[in-house]
């Protein structure tokens, strides 16, 4: 079922965390904060609006690291009921995309909650003070990749906030799979 993201709440506080990565160690917010802004990134590895998106979400991400822009990814379902998004796998996903950020594994699903995410991909663009800026989507991809020229409205967004310190006031809904809660 397809899930859209709440508009962006303007100033909200980033979330700490302390979270295992695939890397082996655990990563905190502070370890991940960029000087010019944070971008904390709830996804997946089966859910079809990520895979859709992956490598250009890689590019853009490694693009923003360059700008001074902090990034983490988080994966937070149930691996349980879906065990294509287990640890070995998150693994196996982010050396097959590239990934230039911290991969991180949520089990509790506390992040999640912490930070109000809803679907795969969500994103959380926060300002160099943690302050929420962005909560819109990567671009007008959908389960299929969208056009080649498709405007980069993450990356636009996030520029900005590394800019000036504030993101863009008019934002699209990001939307994807819902997250998979545990039910026990």
């Amino acid at each position: 079922m397809a899930v859209e993201t709440p508009l962006c709440d303007f100033g909200r506080p980033a979330p700490d965390f302390d979270l295992p990565g695939i890397d082996g160690r655990n990563w905190s917010l502070r370890q991940v904060r960029g000087p010019k802004g944070t971008l904390v990134m709830f996804i997946c590895n089966h859910c079809p609006y990520v895979q859709a998106v992956v490598d250009r979400l890689v590019r853009d991400c490694a693009q923003l690291q360059e700008l001074g822009i902090g990034v983490a990814a988080v994966m937070s379902n149930d691996v349980v009921a879906y065990p294509e998004d287990s640890l070995d796998n998150m693994k196996l996903f982010a050396a097959r995309h590239g990934f230039t950020f911290p991969y991180l594994y949520d089990e509790s699903q506390a992040v999640a909650r912490a930070y109000d995410a809803v679907c795969t991909p969500d994103f959380f663009g926060f300002d160099a003070g943690l302050g929420l800026q962005y909560r819109g989507r990567l671009d007008a991809s959908r389960k299929q990749a969208g056009p080649a020229d498709a405007r980069r409205e993450l990356f636009e967004a996030m520029e900005q906030v590394a800019k000036t310190g504030r993101g863009p006031v008019e934002q699209t809904a990001s939307m994807g799979c819902s997250i998979k809660w545990r039910t026990d």
